[in-house]
């Protein structure tokens, strides 16, 4: 038993740990002390925009938005891919507690060019239709928090690109927030960001057991949009009483400057614990009791009538089974038991049967398998064909045809082993 225990505690000095990817904390540190393990640059990545209003998803970059280095972009892994998941970097630069009050990312200027009409005409679409921003910072989405109608605070993962007022003058979606949207037919662009990150700091944490105590992680991350009309693109205005930027549904000539501000605020929450806001404010996130309690007693009232039915079915002859008196009435058989040995009366041709029987199963399982991952893998295929492979059709197509020669092979060859191994046994 010494020399197990001995064993054991000689191996454990060679074992190690791993952090599964994607959950591992990262520490973040002032640019003055940033090192490998410890950045300064806070990356702030975009995703896809969404709608309830419309069954139809647009990337970041379909919208004439500000955007970054398409060289950063992460790479994505096939389960964001089928969600639609188009995560991008951002052209917002925020360094570890370097806060930011008006910081100007770029500026947007649209004529009567075509061009530029259809590109403001897509953005007052998405307005209209409410399509949501989806930021992520850290491996956390970027959440805005509002008070509803009932004046419950609730927070979202996403928050609008902006908002509409019809022309009777009645602001829609998210321009009941603020009084000053009140311009008849006219869109409110959220041309501005507030970015509140709370950190917590572990330099003086004591449940820290990484090794140096060094920088801070980031907890929370809390947005608010706000449309701001500024004086001009080199003369920036982000105060609270900055006017906000209607721009008419008719309109074609406009200049939207984009900015942002970054504020840091220290905070005692853990890391373990910081998706818990989140979760505990989302909205419908209660349980659907109704819906659970619906489908059980729907479960147990069908399950009580096929008892029934066999019940009702089966009584008859239990009954005349019971009041069997001798052996000799017990030799006839009736009822249901007259097929209870049909499935041990061997069938004619029983070699042929179960060989085409098991050769047919075994070929629809392997084409049903095959068909569903090809659909699922189908514009993969496709992107990989255009722009990995060559578009010559002369390098591609041997490819595609030994492919399905492949699959062939193989379910003709199965068929062929196990008609033989029939004829032989």
């Amino acid at each position: 038993m010494r020399w197990i225990v001995a064993s054991f505690l000689a191996l454990s000095s060679i074992c190690s740990g791993f952090y599964l990817p994607g959950l591992a904390p990262v520490n973040f540190c002032e640019a003055p002390k940033s090192k490998p393990t410890c950045p300064s640059n806070v990356t702030l990545y975009v995703n896809h925009l969404d709608s309830d209003q419309s069954v139809i998803p647009y990337e970041y970059h379909s919208f004439d938005f500000c955007v970054g280095s398409e060289e950063e972009s992460p790479v994505e892994n096939l389960g964001q891919v089928l969600f639609g998941e188009r995560i991008r970097p951002s052209p917002y630069q925020i360094s570890f507690l370097q806060p930011q009050s008006c910081s100007k990312v770029c500026s947007k200027s649209y004529n009567a060019d075509a061009s530029h009409i259809e590109k403001l005409r897509l953005l007052q679409r998405g307005m209209r239709l409410n399509y949501q921003h989806h930021w992520i910072i850290d491996n956390m989405p970027v959440t805005f928090c509002f008070n509803n109608q009932q004046d419950v605070k609730v927070c979202t993962t996403g928050f609008p690109m902006g908002c509409y007022v019809d022309a009777n003058g009645q602001p829609r979606d998210a321009c009941v927030i603020d009084p000053r949207f009140n311009q008849p037919d006219s869109y409110y662009i959220f041309n501005h960001v507030d970015i509140t990150i709370e950190y917590r700091d572990m330099t003086h944490d004591q449940n820290f057991l990484d090794g140096e105590q060094v920088g801070g992680r980031i907890i929370h991350i809390l947005v608010k949009p706000r449309s701001i009309k500024h004086p001009s693109a080199n003369k920036l205005d982000c105060s609270e009483t900055a006017p906000p930027f209607p721009i008419k549904a008719a309109e074609t000539n406009t200049e939207i400057v984009y900015t942002y501000k970054v504020d840091w605020v220290k905070t005692d929450v853990k890391w373990s614990s910081r998706w818990d806001y989140i979760l505990d404010s989302m909205p419908h996130s209660n349980i659907q009791w109704f819906s659970i309690m619906n489908s059980l007693v729907i479960v147990l009232f069908l399950s009580g009538m096929v008892g029934m039915i066999l019940m009702r079915t089966l009584h008859r002859d239990i009954a005349r089974y019971n009041q069997l008196d001798n052996e000799e009435d017990a030799q006839e058989e009736f009822g249901w038991k007259l097929v209870h040995g049909d499935v041990f009366r061997p069938p004619r041709n029983a070699m042929m049967l179960s060989v085409f029987i098991g050769a047919g199963c075994q070929t629809l399982l392997m084409v049903s398998i095959t068909l569903g991952v090809y659909h699922l893998v189908l514009f993969v295929h496709g992107y990989l064909r255009l722009h990995v492979l060559p578009n010559d059709w002369y390098y591609w197509f041997p490819f595609d045809l030994l492919l399905y020669a492949q699959d062939l092979f193989i379910c003709e060859s199965r068929l062929v082993i196990c008609a033989v191994s029939g004829l032989f046994h």
